[in-house]
């Protein structure tokens, strides 16, 4: 693969055979970070865990302490109260069956997070092959199916992100935009290192974190050194 002549003096200022310290790894992702876009840092996480066992599975969220830098846009599917609730507290689409046509039949996806309670699930399942492979259908362990939606709503728009595993046992969380700088950059990562942390499933044997890396939108991979779990 060929890389352009920015990337490779970025490449060029990170030891690869290095195991950086979380503040160094965040400040030198910030500093390789050399595009006119404020880029996105992103943490990837490899797990000693099988992905394969459904008691070995890692997911949750976290709501980062200094947000994600994005706007986000969230979808509530509600009705009565909690519909009213909902627009009350800053959702940018709230519908029932309306909302589910739009999606199935327009193959709308105009939403970045998707809120609903827990007696709308049976609606929402007729969405969920649409939903799942984009990360957006409500889960009950990320706190998007609840009956407390002021609550979801306010820590979407706040900053949460949801972490799970993927088929390979990594997790990819961003943690926020190089225009952070590192010190806010460290507080997201130890928070997601943290709720990681916490989240160890029982069944997990061995080495926790085998792996754990920062990287910008397009700038090079960074090791980061941690503590054996």
């Amino acid at each position: 693969m060929k890389h352009g002549k920015k990337y490779v003096e970025s490449l060029g200022k990170v030891d690869s055979t290095k195991l950086y310290d979380a503040a160094d790894a965040l400040a030198l992702a910030v500093e390789t970070s050399t595009a006119k876009f404020d880029e996105t840092i992103e943490l990837h996480v490899k797990l000693g865990v099988d992905p394969k066992n459904a008691d070995q599975q890692v997911r949750g969220s976290v709501v980062l302490p200094n947000g994600t830098g994005k706007s986000v846009k969230v979808l509530v599917i509600a009705k009565g109260d909690k519909a009213d609730i909902a627009k009350a507290n800053g959702a940018d689409f709230v519908g029932a069956e309306d909302m589910i046509d739009k999606i199935m039949k327009e193959n709308w996806l105009g939403f970045d997070a998707c809120i609903t309670t827990p007696d709308m699930m049976g609606l929402v399942g007729r969405i969920a092959r649409v939903l799942g492979p984009r990360g957006l259908m409500p889960n009950p362990k990320s706190g998007t199916v609840t009956t407390d939606v002021a609550k979801a709503l306010k820590d979407i728009k706040a900053g949460k992100v949801e972490y799970r595993l993927d088929k390979f046992a990594i997790v990819h969380v961003v943690i926020g935009k190089k225009s952070f700088g590192a010190q806010k950059l460290l507080e997201n990562y130890d928070a997601v290192i943290d709720a990681l942390t916490k989240a160890r499933p029982q069944a997990a044997k061995g080495t926790y974190f085998k792996s754990i890396s920062v990287a910008s939108t397009m700038g090079p991979g960074i090791k980061v050194a941690y503590k054996a779990q």
